[in-house]
């Protein structure tokens, strides 16, 4: 994925989509993200497509996520010379092609039966970390596998039981993930009106439970879950989440974990400092996608004001939440964040055209960011700052 000095990544994936239609041919998949949803819309069942489209309550929040990216305009200088760019981006110690990362999105099996390992295929071909959800439909050594040596990052649910967390991290480590990510948000499940509306929860269904059913704590609880699927099931449900637990908890994950740790879900300044002050090395500012309250910030804003109160050269800081478009990613790192974190785009993408379809939300995401940070005067990451945005707080 070498930028080309004579033609960008954006132009070239445009020009190639331009020569095709030369040919009658058009992308498997519709380009404007609001096409796509809906054309998944179309495919999907329609618990399915709810549940991975809905959010927390009347879905304010999901909508702010959207909406509030209008409030940061870009700001575009000219006469630059931006003819060679560098997407590229540094994380962990790490260099990486793209500012892009594939957010972890569990229970995938209900959007295409190749689930994750199509995502793991897409993202590998496109040399873009996976971060793989506790909740996947394929085993993290599965996905791990197809990985190989492509960056690949495993997101952990904190449950009950800490011998069953120290399980899966320690699977995750001899599995090749890089980085562990934390999400913080889920302590409760939250009110989502579309998934009680349709009387729908896939985990009761057994779907997105395979790195429970097959770790040896949970055998141990549970003999053959397999086969004793609904105790298998009331057992998941029993230990899924957990509301007690403090920043104090977070040394217990610490003492077995050896690989980088990140926190996602923090939208406070103050917790973004805690997380400094625990010592670990990055935090997601997210809120779920809206999926867990419903009126809170939302996480562009989060992000603006988290920036703005910590020194971010003590912890690495990237967003979720809302990415869609090339400017959303443009603006979420000129108010600071070192990446982003992509969901329901490629989860809509997988489920219209598979392993393809997921493959091509990013390359159009990754052409649209290129072509947005030429446009806007900048050759690479570096140049991209919060001077080149300005905050509009006219109403929308």
């Amino acid at each position: 994925m070498q930028n080309n000095p004579q033609q960008s990544i954006g132009m070239q994936h445009q020009m190639q989509i331009y020569l095709q239609g030369l040919q009658q041919k058009k992308t498997s998949i519709p380009i404007r993200y609001e096409d796509l949803e809906a054309k998944a819309k179309e495919i999907l069942k329609p618990e399915a497509f709810d549940y991975i489209a809905g959010g927390a309550g009347a879905e304010r929040t999901m909508a702010s996520n959207i909406n509030d990216f209008d409030h940061w305009k870009i700001l575009p200088q000219m006469l630059k010379n931006v003819e060679s760019r560098d997407l590229s981006v540094k994380i962990l110690g790490k260099k990486f092609p793209t500012p892009l990362f594939f957010a972890p999105v569990g229970v995938l099996s209900i959007a295409h039966p190749e689930a994750e390992a199509a995502v793991a295929r897409a993202a590998k071909s496109l040399q873009i970390p996976q971060i793989l959800s506790t909740v996947s439909s394929k085993s993290l050594e599965e996905i791990g596998e197809i990985h190989g040596e492509n960056p690949h990052w495993f997101q952990l649910y904190w449950g009950r039981d800490h011998e069953f967390t120290k399980s899966l991290v320690q699977r995750a480590e001899k599995a090749g993930y890089s980085a562990l990510v934390i999400t913080l948000d889920t302590r409760l499940l939250a009110w989502r009106e579309r998934d009680i509306q349709n009387a729908y929860l896939p985990f009761l269904l057994g779907e997105g439970l395979t790195n429970y059913f097959n770790d040896p704590v949970f055998r141990k609880a549970v003999p053959e879950p397999e086969k004793n699927t609904f105790q298998a099931i009331m057992h998941f449900a029993q230990l899924f989440s957990n509301p007690t637990l403090t920043w104090n908890d977070l040394k217990k994950v610490r003492r077995y974990c050896k690989i980088p740790i990140l926190l996602k879900g923090i939208l406070h300044y103050e917790d973004a400092q805690k997380a400094i002050d625990a010592g670990v090395d990055g935090i997601i500012v997210s809120n779920h996608g809206g999926r867990q309250i419903d009126g809170s910030i939302s996480a562009i804003d989060a992000l603006a004001d988290i920036m703005t109160e910590i020194d971010d050269d003590k912890i690495e800081v990237l967003f979720d939440s809302g990415i869609r478009r090339g400017a959303d990613v443009f603006k979420a790192i000129a108010l600071g964040a070192k990446a982003v974190l992509v969901g329901r785009p490629y989860a809509y993408g997988l489920a219209v055209n598979g392993e393809q379809g997921v493959k091509e939300v990013m390359q159009n995401l990754l052409a649209d960011t290129d072509l947005t940070m030429g446009l806007a005067g900048c050759k690479n990451w570096k140049e991209v700052r919060q001077d080149n945005v300005l905050f509009d707080d006219r109403p929308l």
